[in-house]
């Protein structure tokens, strides 16, 4: 009967696996154990910026207090869009009626239209240096569109809503306009002007059509 080789001791099997690093450096197989460091909000430290505030990041050419009032207004505007944009969204989701596939549409397409101009306003606000309102309960503290109720309304109701929440919005933008362009600012006076306004009014031109009283007509 054959004799069994004794067996290696689990150095002299392992030490084949060990990695070479260079000469006089230290040998290990072991990995860097690399985990996640969770709940730093419980003690965060002071925040990088200050809502309300403008910082020196960018030199574009403004000064500070031109950048502040600019920075405020955007922000008023910006908590004013994301209310429209989210009171386009709900009457998407709502909308009844014999014109139901049309305004469905027309109500969401719109959304779309005004999720890009949440973006642009909130870019503009942060190149100024300011910080961007962002969480639904701060826009809530902030915006000046009227808060709809929780029900489903006839598809009339939710157009003149709508109208309403425009007509707010347009009218800070001839306001702050005015004022970016007497205060030099003049990227913003530009987007308010040749985006946030020409958006607003083209869309009231489609929404508001719905609601137009027009007899039915007969071809003779």
């Amino acid at each position: 009967m054959a004799t069994q080789a004794p067996s290696k001791t689990k150095k002299e099997a392992t030490k084949g696996l060990t990695s070479t690093k260079g000469a006089g450096e230290p040998q290990t197989n072991s990995a860097v154990n690399i985990q996640p460091i969770l709940n730093q909000q419980v003690q965060a430290p002071n925040p990088t910026q200050r809502f309300g505030t403008v910082s020196q990041r960018l030199p574009i050419g403004l000064d500070d207090h031109v950048r502040l009032e600019s920075v405020q207004m955007l922000n008023q505007l910006l908590a004013d869009t994301i209310s429209l944009r989210d009171l386009y969204k709900k009457h998407h989701w709502q909308v009844v009626g014999p014109t139901f596939y049309q305004l469905h549409l027309l109500f969401d397409k719109h959304y779309e239209e005004q999720s890009e101009l949440v973006d642009t306003i909130a870019e503009r606000i942060q190149i100024l240096g300011g910080v961007a309102v962002a969480m639904a309960f701060d826009v809530a503290e902030i915006t000046s569109i009227p808060r709809p109720p929780r029900d489903r309304e006839e598809a009339p109701v939710q157009i003149s809503r709508l109208l309403e929440a425009h007509q707010i919005i347009l009218k800070n933008c001839h306001e702050y306009a005015k004022k970016a362009d007497e205060s030099g600012d003049d990227g913003t006076n530009d987007l308010v002007v040749s985006q946030v306004m020409r958006t607003n009014e083209l869309q009231v031109w489609f929404v508001s059509e719905h609601v137009v009283e027009s007899p039915l007509t007969k071809a003779e």
